[in-house]
């Protein structure tokens, strides 16, 4: 509150050095009540106090010391009054800073209503405005998701004969792109402002080259994108990516890596993402070889593979059951300086289980634990599933055995599994050493043993209530 800010003193001992009128503090203390002759006598005594402080040059200070206190306010509404009450004060001018303060306050705030307001009185100051305070409120704007207020900022600033920069220009054009219904206002605007003396720049095509693609309205782009050449104007790498991306979605990969050729060739380096882009592309086209082709031809146009790229080919290889493949590419990975990470493993895990190759899988099973990778609980369970469908029931026991020594429980589905092959198999000694390995592990408050036992005592059940009926 005002009255904590300003009473400093008690009222008999109010000074030329006070910084507001007692009157300002009455007028925010409604909870203070005098008869009206007190009322009159002593407000006769705070306009003495007033004109005294006035004709002293000590009425509220300088307009420094006004700046300072609007910005001290944690409370815009407070700050706005503080503001008003300066401004009414005559021969007083407030600074240039003071309104600066109070718009973004207030915008901040979410204001609106007096943002406008404080701008028109800040119109007819006939202060030179600086083109930040714009460019704050735009992202104000688009924060606030109010695309037209930001829209609108870019007319503002022309009153202003504040001359939008590109930077003003890409930050509104940004937020108007967010919403369906302002992707044409915000294309009306990038090709109506060099009409204000404001060139879009590479970002400024960028914004509106992302969102025709993301419509598919690929034609649109390629005419922003060979339209800046005409202006003088380089594309950057992503430029090439949105267009690539754009290709991509649409299934045109052949003319996503002839455009990557393109931009080799003009001496560009693709990015890491524009390489994702079209490896991911390619795997899902079937195309393996152009996909592999790519990622080794990527270290030597000066990109390092990187392990989304990997993992992304590992993954087209296995989905096509192509896991040997997948297996040569991990394990090249750390020749290239690139280290297999858990998705590598489960990918690979998988896809070798899904090819019956369960000897194989257990191999990389026993690699990525060995490297401090838990596997995951499908992962595990297709692995064990896997060898007991084939009758390889030693081998299942095994991977239990090394989940269980590193802290990893089988999920329930997994120990139904198991036991059940356990109790079928005919062999008893072979299955009951198997069995008698597994629960010599170390039993912890983690490990799921109990299913193990619950699924175990319902199969014993059901056999005795078989044998009882026949």
């Amino acid at each position: 509150m005002i009255e904590k800010l300003f009473m400093r003193r008690p009222l008999h001992r109010i000074s030329k050095s006070s910084t507001l009128p007692w009157s300002f503090i009455l007028w925010r203390n409604p909870s203070l009540h005098f008869s009206s002759s007190e009322s009159s006598h002593l407000q006769s005594q705070l306009r003495n106090q007033e004109q005294e402080c006035s004709s002293s040059g000590y009425f509220i200070g300088s307009p420094a010391r006004v700046q300072k206190l609007i910005a001290s306010q944690s409370d815009p509404l407070l700050a706005k009054e503080i503001f008003d009450f300066a401004a009414r004060q005559p021969d007083f001018r407030l600074s240039y800073a003071s309104f600066h303060i109070l718009i973004l306050k207030l915008a901040r705030a979410k204001q609106f209503t007096l943002v406008d307001d404080v701008i028109i009185r800040l119109k007819s100051s006939s202060y030179s405005i600086t083109p930040s305070l714009f460019l704050n409120l735009i992202k104000i704007y688009a924060d606030a998701d109010i695309p037209d207020k930001a829209l609108r900022t870019f007319h503002t600033m022309l009153e202003f004969n504040c001359k939008p920069s590109p930077k003003h220009l890409n930050r509104i054009l940004e937020a108007l792109v967010s919403h369906q219904d302002y992707i044409r206002p915000a294309f009306d605007l990038f090709k109506s402002a060099h009409r204000h003396g404001v060139l879009p720049n590479t970002k400024s095509y960028n914004i509106l080259m992302r969102v025709f693609c993301l419509n598919g309205d690929l034609s649109i782009a390629y005419s922003l994108f060979n339209q800046m050449f005409k202006r003088d104007l380089l594309p950057d790498v992503e430029s090439y990516r949105i267009l690539m991306q754009g290709l991509c979605r649409k299934s045109q990969v052949n003319a996503a890596v002839d455009l990557l050729d393109d931009m080799l060739n003009k001496g560009f380096v693709p990015d890491a993402l524009s390489y994702t882009t079209l490896l991911n592309a390619l795997c899902r086209k079937k195309k393996l070889r152009e996909a592999y082709k790519l990622l080794c031809r990527m270290k030597v146009k000066g990109c390092n593979p990187d392990i989304v790229h990997y993992n992304t080919v590992i993954l087209g290889f296995c989905r096509e059951g192509r896991a040997a493949d997948a297996c040569k590419i991990l394990e090249d990975m750390p020749s290239n300086g690139c280290m297999p990470n858990l998705v590598s493993y489960c990918t690979l895990v998988g896809g070798l289980c899904d090819q019956g190759m369960h000897d194989e899988a257990k191999t990389y099973v026993e690699e990525m634990v060995s490297k401090g990778f838990s596997p995951h609980v499908s992962v595990s369970h297709g692995l064990i599933k896997g060898f007991c469908s084939i009758g390889k029931i030693e081998e299942a026991c095994g991977v239990v055995e090394l989940l269980l020594k590193n802290g990893k429980a089988p999920h329930s589905d997994t120990w139904l599994i198991i036991l059940e092959m356990i109790c079928e198999e005919t062999d008893k000694v072979r299955t009951q050493n198997a069995l008698q390995d597994i629960l010599k592990m170390e039993i912890t408050r983690h490990t799921r043993i109990v299913d193990a036992a619950a699924y175990l005592e319902g199969y014993v059940i059901g056999k005795i209530r078989a044998k009882s009926r026949r």
